[in-house]
């Protein structure tokens, strides 16, 4: 594999992690999801390794926080907290876009290795990436140009319209609700089924997405990539194939702490990739 395919890869670490954060704060804990313990290493650094002990790989950008972000303390302080870690394995940072995903992954696609031929785009909130979804996905690449990983979607699918608030309010005291608020009202938000979807043929789909160089050069230099929230989409609109391969549960997205407890359970009792390529080895 490595004969064919020499891979650049993108780790797009650049979002705001609202929800986490959101779900974080109420119960009390740390609201940065890339910094937190994962079998003994942050997050980042998981989906780091993930791809620096690689024969194939040749270089690793990482995309962080936008300059605009706080005046430019936020990527201050990523480059503070990851940067010597991140040299280590061989990566470099880049900024990202305060307000488009595709636009970050566009900048670290402009800071690749000059000599690869594929690139892997990856949310660095999937550390969980095992070896053998990363070996299908190069294969794939190996004759196609656009690979994405999927999950079959086999629970029953419903499309729904805009929420509707349901229940009783135990007090109708206009003073009661100015101090209490929500505190003593019952009720819960019900979505009116509008259809239930056909499942077949329909997938989850993850990262790492991988793409032939030059086909994802063009699919960057369209117009209106802003509102894309995969790269895959945007190969898509140039006209071109994409194809999915089988997916992995590992791979999953930490949104909310319960995915990162979930994940914890997933890879335990060992996190470590295969060591094809001694840390610290420059590409």
């Amino acid at each position: 594999m490595a004969d064919s395919i020499r891979l650049a890869v993108i780790i797009v670490a650049a979002g705001r992690s609202e929800r986490y954060a959101a779900a974080a704060s109420a119960g009390g804990g740390p609201v940065d999801k890339l910094a937190q313990d994962l079998g003994g290493r942050a997050v980042l650094l998981h989906a780091v390794e993930r791809f620096s002990r690689r024969a194939e790989t040749r270089g690793i950008v990482v995309v962080g926080p936008p300059e605009e972000a706080d005046g430019g303390d936020a990527l201050a302080a990523f480059r503070e907290r990851y940067g010597a870690t991140l040299g280590f394995h061989g990566a470099t940072i880049v900024a990202g876009s305060a307000t488009s995903r595709a636009e970050s992954a566009r900048r670290g696609f402009d800071a690749i290795a000059d000599d690869a031929t594929h690139v892997a785009v990856h949310d660095a909130a999937r550390p969980g990436v095992p070896e053998e979804l990363l070996e299908r996905l190069l294969l794939a690449a190996s004759a196609r140009s656009a690979v994405v990983p999927g999950l079959p979607v086999h629970g029953t699918v419903k499309r729904t319209g805009p929420a509707e608030t349901v229940g009783e309010e135990a007090d109708d005291d206009p003073l009661a609700d100015l101090v209490l608020g929500d505190a003593g009202r019952t009720t819960v938000d019900v979505h009116p089924v509008i259809e239930t979807v056909d499942r077949t043929g329909l997938f989850e789909i993850q990262t790492p997405q991988v793409f032939a160089v030059e086909l994802l050069r063009r699919a960057y230099a369209q117009d209106g990539i802003e509102d894309s929230t995969d790269d895959a989409t945007l190969v898509e609109r140039l006209g071109e194939e994409v194809v999915v391969v089988e997916g992995d549960p590992r791979a999953m997205k930490i949104t909310t702490p319960a995915d990162l407890a979930l994940l914890r359970a997933l890879l335990a009792p060992g996190t470590a990739p295969a060591l094809d390529r001694p840390v610290g080895r420059a590409f």
